[in-house]
């Protein structure tokens, strides 16, 4: 049911990165929502205008230090864009003061702590000792955790490899249409996926006119994949080989899985039908039809995800390809589609679903 106090306060804590950016822009046109705290480290003292000046509108705000006291006198709901990390820091306290936070890190990703530091542990993370919530914690993919998004006190967004990855995969695995073993994933993204921070493989001149393959031995969203994988397919563990390439654009994901089909008849037509069935009733995915595969243009600056199925006869394999703005499906429209949920609200509401093409 949807509260009649309303709009509901938000707090965007990382307010000056790009998660931050995008969706304080994305609170401000909601009807439902407002921002009304910024939190920030570095940007502490700056005005929103300062930060967003190509913006029209936007919080009459000044980025203050994250203080709980303070964000639970000014909002019921807290968005944490912060690195990986710093979630852990912030985030019981807010819960102790009653707040709902949905957090777009992957500090809580995993059910179970050591997971989480076995995959994170050696990037300068602070030692932990919350695993109680790491428990607690609801995966914040609505297509396939809606009922617990909805009562849930802590959301942790996947990020937007995963995102992709996983819209793509979990219909196969719900249905056992495609073996456990030897599935392979293969994506591309946009330069902004690496955040706002100065890195020297994002500069122009290193990025630009290259495409370039990372993280291909073991990147740390390939454990992520593999336990919620698991976990909402109710499948059998599985391993998978996922290998990310930077490609020289801003913004834009695509993600191509390939798996052997338990059933080698089962045709594209077929694989495609049960798709459509699948996401029939979740706005923010569509499935294109055989043959037309997805392109992230098509996508951009929104929050759909554009799902294409093929499937080999020569092979048996099965080809999935899933497109989403890195940015806003893969991060920011993605924790709002969330807060949503939380709020008894239609999930596409005050979020873009169509593209600003070309």
């Amino acid at each position: 049911m949807v509260s009649a106090l309303l709009p509901h306060r938000v707090a965007v804590i990382g307010a000056s990165g790009y998660g931050g950016l995008q969706t304080v822009r994305l609170i401000q046109s909601h009807s439902q929502l407002r921002v009304t705290f910024l939190g920030g480290h570095g940007s502490v003292g700056s005005h929103w205008r300062e930060l967003a000046p190509f913006l029209e509108t936007g919080p009459d705000l000044r980025v203050a230090r994250p203080d709980p006291d303070a964000i639970a006198a000014a909002a019921d709901l807290v968005v944490l864009s912060l690195p990986n990390g710093r979630a852990s820091t912030l985030a019981p306290a807010l819960l102790e003061r009653g707040l709902r936070v949905v957090d777009l890190s992957a500090d809580y990703r995993f059910a179970q702590l050591e997971d989480w530091r076995q995959v994170y542990g050696s990037h300068g993370a602070v030692e932990r000792a919350d695993a109680g919530l790491c428990a607690e914690a609801v995966y914040g993919l609505p297509e396939f955790n809606r009922p617990a998004i909805t009562t849930a006190r802590l959301v942790a967004c996947p990020g937007c490899f995963p995102t992709a990855s996983l819209l793509a995969l979990l219909p196969l695995l719900k249905e056992g249409l495609v073996l456990p073993e030897g599935i392979v994933i293969d994506a591309k993204t946009g330069t902004s996926g690496g955040g706002r921070e100065a890195r020297q493989h994002l500069l122009l001149a290193e990025a630009g006119e290259a495409v370039v393959p990372y993280g291909v031995e073991g990147h740390r969203h390939t454990r992520e994949m593999e336990i919620q994988a698991a976990t909402l397919a109710r499948s059998r563990p599985l391993r998978l080989q996922f290998t990310p390439h930077l490609l020289p654009m801003v913004r834009g994901l695509l993600a191509t899985v390939y798996g052997q089909l338990s059933a080698s008849d089962c045709s594209a037509a077929q694989l495609a039908s049960h798709f459509r069935d699948t996401y029939r009733d979740h706005p923010c995915v569509d499935v294109l039809p055989v043959g037309v595969y997805p392109s992230t243009k098509w996508v951009r600056q929104t929050n759909r995800a554009l799902l294409s199925v093929a499937a080999n006869p020569h092979t048996g394999q099965v080809i999935v390809m899933a497109a989403l703005d890195n940015l806003l499906k893969g991060q920011a429209g993605q924790a709002v589609q969330c807060l949503n949920i939380m709020l008894g609200l239609p999930d596409p509401m005050g979020l873009p679903l169509d593209p600003f093409y070309p």
